[in-house]
């Protein structure tokens, strides 16, 4: 899988579970890893293999082994987690059996790694196993590029340990992001999206090139973790759409986009008990295959939302604005927003209760431009909602509160190419572009333009060319 992966150009980021083994009452067998045997009540994995020597169970403080106090940063680090079995990372042979690991997998052609419950390691024992990894995969990687690491740790402030104290290893997440724009999209708490214009350190959230930010992870849109009721999911497509493509629009993070599958909610005194529930399955229990449906969404209760053409088109948003500031904001004081990345992409939103329809300043060139949240350009059309911007950068918008996507995003890729006759005011002949080329001798080096009697010429410029633009005069005939 991973070969196939990165032969396409898709990187793989592996979810390394590495502060625990399996929960302390989890009995013994041979279900381990490819059938290996594991004694969870003698701390026995003889796969790997762990014994009792390896986990921290004399240097757990508590009466019961687990963590009882989360403002005691040594009953967090070393004892067990909902039951788990803690690893001493502090001795040499488990953290060089987690290195052993992550580099079997960095041979294989990984890309990185989120490590799971980072919080519950001591960053200096991350660091020691970290410091043990190889380059990537020069099969597929530049010589000496390293592993892209995230940490998961919660810090929602009120806390002893804090998401700072690993900066150190790599990307840290920012949970705070998904459910503070939660709460804004919803308009709880007297919350306005007018209110997102210094969206990103000005809210508390740590420093942007610290920030593995999403919208919702497979914890929280179950409820567990953290976020809360505030978090939005798939099963609140409306308002998930446009979350998320705020999240991709706006510069603030390394972002991570969720991909997900159904399941049968049931709901009992606010909770869902079937938030355990696993992917879609046959009766046998195999996991049932992922089907893609004609409009390239997925089907047998695969969600997809990586596929969903709006998160699908913002990820290339994204990749179009890539190092753009963030300009022209614009805001009515309530929930409807705009703003720029530069002069390569403009998004604009309407949350509110009535309509939007307001001229404003893209900073984009001018020209016709595909809105890529209603449709895309295809060939040099649309297939969705097109935006005129003129040659001031300013154009006008327009978007009901009843759309089923109240949103708009245009970059310069989702430009429309020119192919127009025009009247030049020129002599009829034959000119060469002074742009793409220049006249040497009797032939041009670049583009021809055959005016016609009538002084029009047809001009076609592609918006993905070097240099958009044509010139002639009539020194430049041929």
């Amino acid at each position: 899988m991973v070969t196939r992966c990165n032969n396409v150009g898709v990187r793989i980021y592996v979810d390394a579970v590495v502060n625990h083994m399996c929960g302390s009452g989890g009995g013994s067998g041979n279900g381990a890893t490819c059938g290996s045997y594991f004694n969870a009540g003698t701390r026995d994995f003889s796969a790997v293999p762990y014994s009792a020597w390896d986990f921290n169970d004399g240097k757990c403080k508590t009466g019961s082994g687990e963590i009882e106090n989360y403002n005691d940063i040594y009953q967090v680090r070393d004892c067990r987690l909902v039951g788990l079995l803690d690893l001493a990372l502090e001795k040499d042979y488990v953290r060089s059996k987690v290195a052993e690991y992550m580099n079997n997998l960095i041979d294989i052609g990984v890309a990185g790694f989120r490590i799971d419950a980072a919080k519950h390691m001591w960053p200096g024992d991350m660091q020691a196993f970290l410091g043990q990894l190889k380059n990537l995969n020069t099969r597929w990687f530049s010589s000496g590029t390293r592993p892209f690491i995230y940490q998961e740790v919660i810090d929602l402030g009120g806390e002893a340990i804090k998401a700072s104290d690993y900066f150190g290893n790599g990307r840290v997440t920012e949970f705070k992001y998904g459910a503070k724009l939660g709460t804004v999209l919803r308009r709880w708490d007297g919350e306005k999206m007018a209110y997102l214009k210094n969206w990103g350190e000005g809210w508390g959230f740590m420093a942007s090139d610290r920030a593995l930010v999403f919208v919702d992870n497979h914890d929280n849109q179950r409820g567990h973790g953290a976020g809360g009721a505030s978090i939005l999911t798939f099963w609140d497509a409306r308002l998930y759409k446009m979350a998320v493509g705020f999240m991709l629009a706006h510069p603030y993070g390394f972002t991570r986009v969720m991909s997900s599958y159904r399941w049968t909610r049931n709901f009992q005194g606010g909770t869902d008990v079937n938030d355990w529930i696993g992917p879609p399955s046959n009766g046998d229990g195999s996991t049932k295959a992922v089907t893609i449906n004609a409009d390239s969404t997925c089907g047998n209760d695969w969600v997809c939302e990586h596929r969903w053409r709006q998160i699908r088109n913002m990820v290339i948003f994204r990749n179009v604005v890539d190092g753009q500031p963030f300009s022209n904001w614009w805001d009515n004081g309530s929930n409807q927003v705009a703003f720029g990345r530069g002069n390569r992409g403009f998004i604009v939103f309407n949350n509110d209760d009535g309509s939007l329809n307001v001229n404003l300043q893209t900073g984009l060139p001018a020209g016709t431009y595909c809105d890529v949240i209603s449709g895309q350009k295809e060939g040099n059309s649309c297939t969705g909602t097109k935006v005129s911007v003129g040659s001031n950068g300013i154009a006008n918008f327009q978007i009901s509160n009843q759309a089923e996507d109240p949103f708009i995003a245009i970059h310069v890729n989702a430009k429309l190419s020119l192919n127009v006759n025009l009247q030049t005011g020129l002599p009829a002949g034959i000119y060469f572009d002074v742009i793409s080329g220049q006249k040497e001798g009797d032939r041009c080096t670049g583009i021809q333009v055959q005016v016609v009697g009538d002084s029009t010429a047809n001009f076609q410029i592609s918006n993905q060319a070097e240099d958009p633009f044509i010139a002639i005069h009539v020194d430049a005939t041929l």
